[in-house]
């Protein structure tokens, strides 16, 4: 079944290796057909760029507090979360790396290492914060929980309040939503999990949007669903340990693209849109898809 959702031909390509956990891959499009994959070393405490053109890879910045996940926003910046600053940041697209933070407590307390991020089609951040950055100092910076969970939250800039929106899991890791916002997917990796849980999202009459009707849609095998993205069927590529598996939005295994290493996380670019690019492990992967990553709602 891969062959539905590879090009015919297609060949998993290693882009760069030296990274020691790779992470937070974002596809940065540039000029006619220029462009960048940016993308985290974690336990390096660097953010590394791959120019798709020429095949050069670059430090976008060393000592960057253990970034992680990242997304862009309304206006195509970059959004990240901070294991170090223990936050959810702006940083720049262009050469020169100048982190704001948004947002890095709830209630008077410090997130745990905010991981993963998205940004809706109304602008809110919404992000997922599990404690691998606080555990040791591998990832981050070892300190206690301050707000006993780990929990989804939603932060709206106009007021710069975060919100709890899924606070029923153990470890919330990736999360993506469905082509029209209807749905949130959230990978938990905690122990005893290792699944992709699907809510609601309602809005109601003039309120804010509430998360309900959690429930489990896949349980991913070997490895975990770490981090993934949605295409335009709304079928989800999420990183696993045999490679990249594909899954319907009825949570039934499609196909799974086999890479050699452990994947962390995915995210489509190229020029074209159709370059599925890869973290796993030590190295940055591409390879030709069929598919294209949804856009936001309008």
């Amino acid at each position: 079944m891969v062959e539905l959702f590879t090009e015919p031909g297609a060949e998993l390509r290693r882009l760069y290796t030296g990274s020691v956990w790779a992470e937070g891959p974002i596809w940065l499009p540039g000029p006619a057909t220029a462009g960048r994959v940016r993308w985290s070393d974690i336990p390096n405490n660097r953010i590394l760029e791959h120019e798709l053109t020429s095949g050069r890879t670059r430090v976008y910045s060393s000592g960057a507090e253990y970034t992680n996940g990242r997304t862009r926003d309304l206006t195509g910046a970059v959004v990240q979360c901070s294991h170090g600053r223990r936050a959810v940041e702006r940083d720049s697209i262009d050469a020169t790396p100048a982190p704001v933070t948004l947002v890095d407590s709830w209630q008077g307390h410090r997130f745990n290492s905010p991981n993963d991020v998205v940004v809706a089609s109304d602008g809110a951040i919404w992000f997922t914060d599990p404690p691998y950055g606080i555990l040791t100092n591998k990832e981050g910076r070892q300190a206690p929980q301050e707000y006993g969970g780990c929990y989804v939250f939603r932060l709206d800039e106009s007021t710069g309040e975060a919100t709890a929106m899924v606070t029923d899991m153990i470890h919330p890791n990736g999360l993506a939503f469905s082509p029209d916002e209807s749905v949130l997917y959230v990978s938990d990796t905690g122990e005893g999990a290792r699944h992709i849980r699907a809510y609601d999202v309602q809005i109601p009459d003039g309120g804010s949007p509430v998360c309900v009707n959690g429930r489990v849609l896949a349980t991913v095998r070997p490895g975990a669903s770490d981090g993934f993205r949605i295409d335009t069927e709304g079928r989800i590529w999420t990183s696993a340990g045999d490679g990249v598996q594909i899954y319907s939005t009825e949570g039934n295994h499609l196909a799974t693209i086999e890479v050699p290493e452990t994947v962390s996380n995915v995210c489509f670019g190229g020029p074209d849109g159709r370059e599925l690019f890869i973290t796993a492990t030590t190295s940055l992967y591409t390879i030709r898809v069929t598919a294209t990553e949804a856009p936001r709602p309008a």
